[in-house]
């Protein structure tokens, strides 16, 4: 199925769909001037209140993607930050703040001893020894902190059948883990799950877990979101995957994530949430013509079954990034509800921002690294699918 975008836009005006990046309100009156409301809290808009209370906050790590994100809310929230980690990748990096130097690798911990902080955010890298780390830290610090929030991932599901899913749906363990055997390193589902258990071991009822999906937007060096951005920013065919109005999106800006995350710290919020987005997601339609409103090209799509493109090795989250189509085990992956999440104070960005700060970071790289994207196909694989979707339907 092909569809220009002229066509997309009247369908979209007519349909309700996200055509310019936002996400409207279903039923929403139009205001005098034609412009259709927008809901505070799934348009993104940043909470303008103080913080209830200035807190001494520690981050575990500080200086990769998500931790300069943290750093700087925090700080601009008013809070003392201290960081650990082992120093050798940005030393200096934020005036003001204390840094605090050893390896969770090598156990070398001990800078935080004899200390206390109101809260912790521990960024664990996404490492086959994950459990250890948290074990090690939470261990240390449970009678040093109030509040310990880990970031884990929405990779510890061993099933998302259900819909809408919720932060209850059942966990990885090593006895459900599939071609996985003891003594093996932990896949990064099983690891991020056990690390969960090793915090509630030391935390009880002081944990804070939130398990992110894809992490988008600026500074993402993966470019399993960038991708999309910047083909569509190339214009001419674009190959579309799956089903474009059944197949779901949700993911999470960067910046929504961290400042959601020191929030919950301020704020003393305990429990299990999801970090996705927005509620009841995105149709990859929308998501794909979202970003094509912020882009000036021409450009045309081409929609190719999730069928034909597995015949062609073109693979969700792999050649086709942030898609994944609602395989049995995988219908709610995109569907999480997040009552909780926003009453809590998860805020949503519009895809048109998100959009715009990841070409700005994006094209601010070097040349090199522009034309070697991480994630995605190559246009030569693109074309050659594309050519072998139409001569199969004449």
């Amino acid at each position: 199925m092909t569809t220009d975008r002229r066509e997309f836009l009247r369908m979209a005006a007519a349909g309700g769909a996200l055509a310019l990046g936002a996400d409207r309100v279903m039923g929403a009156a139009v205001d005098g001037n034609g412009v259709t409301p927008i809901d505070a809290q799934q348009a993104g808009a940043r909470p303008s209140d103080a913080p209830p209370r200035k807190i001494r906050l520690l981050i575990l790590g500080g200086t990769g993607f998500i931790g300069p994100y943290m750093v700087r809310y925090a700080l601009q929230r008013g809070h003392d930050v201290t960081i650990f980690n082992r120093g050798q990748s940005a030393p200096g990096m934020f005036e003001g703040v204390e840094e605090l130097t050893g390896d969770r690798a090598a156990s070398e911990i001990g800078a935080l001893r004899g200390r206390t902080w109101d809260a912790v955010i521990d960024n664990s890298a996404s490492r086959a020894d994950a459990p250890m780390w948290v074990r090690d830290s939470a261990g240390l610090l449970k009678d040093a902190a109030g509040l310990y929030l880990f970031i884990s991932t929405r990779s510890v599901y061993r099933d998302l059948s259900m819909v809408p899913a919720t932060v209850d749906a059942p966990l990885l363990t090593p006895e459900t883990q599939r071609n996985w055997r003891e003594g093996q390193p932990y896949p990064y589902g099983l690891a991020k799950s056990l690390a969960e258990q090793e915090l509630r071991k030391a935390f009880g009822s002081r944990s804070t877990i939130v398990r992110p999906g894809l992490i988008v937007g600026p500074d993402d060096d993966t470019d399993r979101f960038t991708y999309w951005p910047v083909r569509i920013d190339r214009g001419g065919e674009i190959l579309a995957p799956g089903n474009p109005e059944v197949d779901r999106i949700q993911v999470i800006d960067v910046r929504d994530l961290c400042e959601w995350s020191v929030r919950l710290c301020e704020q003393q919020t305990y429990g299990t949430f999801m970090g996705v987005g927005p509620q009841n997601g995105r149709s990859i339609a929308e998501m794909l013509y979202g970003i094509a409103a912020v882009t000036t090209k021409p450009l045309s799509w081409t929609w190719v079954p999730r069928e034909f493109l597995a015949e062609h090795n073109m693979r969700p989250y792999a050649e086709m990034p942030v898609w994944r189509p609602p395989v049995p085990g995988y219908e709610g992956f995109a569907r999480f509800d997040l009552t909780r999440e926003v009453a809590t104070g998860l805020t949503f960005r519009s895809l048109a921002d998100t959009t715009r700060a990841t070409l700005e970071f994006h094209y601010s790289r070097p040349a090199e690294r522009q034309a070697q994207l991480r994630a995605g196909t190559t246009p030569e694989r693109e074309a050659e699918v594309l050519e072998a979707w139409k001569a199969k339907n004449g």
